[in-house]
């Protein structure tokens, strides 16, 4: 009776309901980055049977670009992506990367490898959770000197500890980009749901958290110089149209990630 009973609890609720999405933060990403906002930024994904999801962003703030996040399981997965691609990709000339399109911490026009790093994420469960669901993403990409690691790690870890003080629900995965940049790049992607979020992040610190945000802050002033080379804070907007989800992923918010036709 109890099991007929659940049984239709579970037919009763809604699909999306019932999705979950990515549950684990992806190992390895490949992110590519290119001057720009526009459809042509999609690479051929469908054509190469892609079995990877990959989330388009366009730049809100920062120089006009698009980003594709490519989600992978091992490195294998980027081989097949690869074979896929150049299966069905034409050989094109090289791109002059000269251009106006640059900043302080990463090159334009270029494609990078990066693996997971748990131990400088916060609440990296809950923010692969959020992929499904965001509308926006902040991203901060550091590059520090070779050899400085544990120390900021020391920073990443306060600046931890004081966003759990205040319980800021504003998760992120951090990652150490490993092929495509020079070393001591990292990249922290914060799934955001809505731009609304930022306003709890102006209130004043509590009392309580006070010594936490006294330690971080020295910490800073002290680890910072020697160790930090670049910084750099960008927000994106997640665009449907430039992303290759899958049914699983999508079902998340199915409205979103796959709008019908206007008039249907």
């Amino acid at each position: 009776m109890r099991i007929r009973l659940f049984a239709g609890i579970l037919a009763a609720l809604p699909v999306a309901a019932l999705a979950q999405g990515p549950t684990d933060p992806p190992p390895i990403i490949q992110l590519t980055r290119k001057p720009g906002i526009g459809g042509k930024a999609l690479r051929p994904y469908s054509d190469a049977k892609a079995a990877v999801d990959v989330v388009g962003l366009t730049a809100v703030t920062g120089l006009p670009e698009t980003w594709l996040v490519e989600l992978h399981q091992t490195f294998a997965s980027i081989e097949d992506l690869d074979r896929g691609l150049t299966s069905v990709t034409p050989l094109r000339p090289a791109i002059d990367s000269s251009g106006p399109l640059q900043d302080d911490v990463l090159a334009p026009s270029r494609t990078m490898i990066a693996t997971y790093q748990p131990n400088w994420s916060y609440r990296p469960d809950q923010a692969i959770r959020l992929f499904p669901r965001a509308r926006y993403f902040h991203v901060s990409i550091y590059r520090i000197r070779a050899g400085t690691e544990a120390d900021y790690g020391e920073l990443v870890q306060l600046r931890r500890a004081s966003r759990d003080s205040v319980n800021l629900d504003r998760p992120d995965i951090a990652y150490e980009v490993i092929s495509g940049e020079p070393s001591g790049t990292y990249i922290f992607l914060a799934p955001i749901t809505s731009l609304k979020t930022f306003d709890e992040g102006v209130a004043a610190t509590p009392v309580y958290a006070e010594s936490l945000a006294d330690a971080r802050s020295k910490t800073r002033a002290k680890v910072a110089p020697d160790s930090e080379l670049g910084r750099e804070h960008l927000l994106f907007r997640v665009e449907p149209r430039l992303s290759y989800v899958s049914d699983e992923f999508a079902s998340v918010d199915p409205d979103f990630w796959r709008p019908k036709p206007a008039g249907q």
